[in-house]
C-alpha cells in the first residue's frame, strides 16, 4: 500500500518543520493531498518560500516563519498537533566540517526543542530525520540497523544523538518517536544549485546546461539513491506505527546500490549527452558504500517502497526538464 491510500482521522493536524525544504514541501503537499491540516515551520535559512507558495491559498496549510532553536516557538507551533514530523536540519557532511559549532545547534539543540514540545503537549507521534551517515566507517554492505560504525563528520554525529534523545524520549517520557535513516534522497524541488547541492540534481543541472560535472573520488562509490516518494510513505506510515516500534530508528532506502559513475551515464543518457566528467579529490567525511537492509522497516512500519532507482530518476529528469 502507498502513502495515498493511508486513513487518519479527518481532524488530524500535522507539523511539518522544516517544511520549505525539498523533502518537508514534499510531505507538506502529500498531507495535504490526502485532505489532513498542516502547520509548516521554517526559517527559511535553507528551505526556500517558493516550494511552499502554492500551498498558502489553501484553508488547511499554515506557514509558521520561526526557528526550532526558539524552544517558545516550537511550544506553540505543536500546540493541537497530532503528528509531528521534523524535518528542519541543516544537511551537507563537508559543511558540517566547516561549521560543527552551528549543526550542533540546530540538529542537535533544535531537535531536542522540537522533542521536549512534543512532550509536553501530548504528539501522539514524533517522526524525525536521521541519517544514513550514522552508519561512519562501518565496512558491511548491506547496512543494517545496530551495526554501526565510527561516525566520520559532525553532520552525521548530529543525527546519531538524535537517536539517542529519540531512545530516550520514548524510554524515559512515553513520546513514541521513529528515526528515519535516510539514504540518498532525490526527487522534484530538491535544490541543484550551490556547492553542497545533492549529486543528483547538481548533475542534471549541469548537463542540462551544458557544463561538465566534476565527480569527488573514482566514481566507484556506491549509494541507495532513494526517491522522494518512498520517504513520504515511510514518514506517514510510521505515523500510524505500533507504539511497540517506537523509540527505534530505521533504513529508509530503496534496497539498491547504484555506482556514482553509472548514475552519471544513465543521467548522460536520458538527457542526451556524451560528456566526459572531471574527476576530483575524494570528499572528506563520506561514507564509499551505502546501501540499506529495509527489513526492520517492513516488518515495524509496512515501509514498502514503491519507487526503485530506475522509475524514480526518470520522474526526477521530467521534473527538471520542466522547472529548470
Amino acid at each position: 500500500m502507498g502513502y495515498r491510500e493511508l486513513k487518519f482521522d479527518k481532524d488530524a493536524v500535522f507539523l511539518v518543520t522544516g517544511g520549505a525544504g525539498f523533502i518537508g514541501s514534499n510531505l507538506c503537499e502529500a498531507v495535504l493531498e490526502m485532505g489532513y491540516t498542516v502547520r509548516c515551520l521554517d526559517n527559511l535559512s535553507t528551505g526556500k518560500y517558493e516550494n511552499i507558495e502554492p500551498f498558502l491559498s489553501n484553508p488547511r496549510f499554515t506557514f509558521i516563519k520561526e526557528d526550532i532553536r526558539n524552544l517558545d516557538a516550537c511550544m506553540e507551533a505543536v500546540e493541537g498537533v497530532d503528528f509531528v514530523l521534523n524535518q528542519a536540519a541543516w544537511g551537507s557532511v563537508p559543511r558540517s566540517i566547516e561549521m560543527p559549532l552551528l549543526y550542533e545547534e540546530i540538529n542537535i539543540r533544535g531537535t531536542l526543542n522540537m522533542m521536549e514540545a512534543s512532550r509536553q503537549k501530548g504528539v501522539k507521534k514524533f517522526v524525525y530525520a536521521s541519517s544514513s551517515s550514522v552508519y561512519g566507517d562501518h565496512p558491511v554492505l548491506p547496512k543494517k540497523e545496530g551495526q554501526e560504525g565510527k561516525v566520520l563528520s559532525p553532520y552525521a554525529l548530529t543525527k546519531k544523538v538524535d537517536e539517542e534523545y529519540g531512545r530516550l524520549y520514548k524510554v524515559l517520557y512515553g513520546l513514541d518517536t521513529y528515526g528515519m535513516r535516510y539514504f540518498n534522497v532525490f526527487g522534484r524541488r530538491q535544490d541543484p544549485e550551490g556547492m553542497y547541492a545533492a549529486v543528483i540534481p547538481k548533475f542534471i543541472k549541469q548537463l542540462m546546461d551544458g557544463e561538465v560535472p566534476t565527480i569527488n573520488g573514482d566514481g566507484r562509490q556506491s549509494r541507495d539513491f532513494t526517491y522522494i516518494d518512498n520517504v513520504i510513505e515511510a514518514n506517514l506510515k510510521a505515523c500510524l506505527a505500533s507504539s511497540d516500534a517506537a523509540g527505534e530508528a530505521f533504513n529508509i532506502g530503496a534496497g539498491g546500490r547504484e555506482y556514482l559513475i553509472d548514475v552519471y551515464k544513465d543521467l548522460c543518457r536520458a538527457l542526451g549527452k556524451e560528456v566526459e566528467p572531471n574527476y576530483g579529490p575524494d570528499r572528506a567525511g563520506d561514507i564509499k558504500d551505502s546501501n540499506a537492509d529495509i527489513s526492520k522497516a517492513r516488518e515495524l512500519l509496512g515501509y514498502d517502497p514503491e519507487y526503485d532507482f530506475a522509475k524514480g530518476i526518470n520522474l526526477a529528469i521530467g521534473w527538471y526538464m520542466e522547472n529548470l
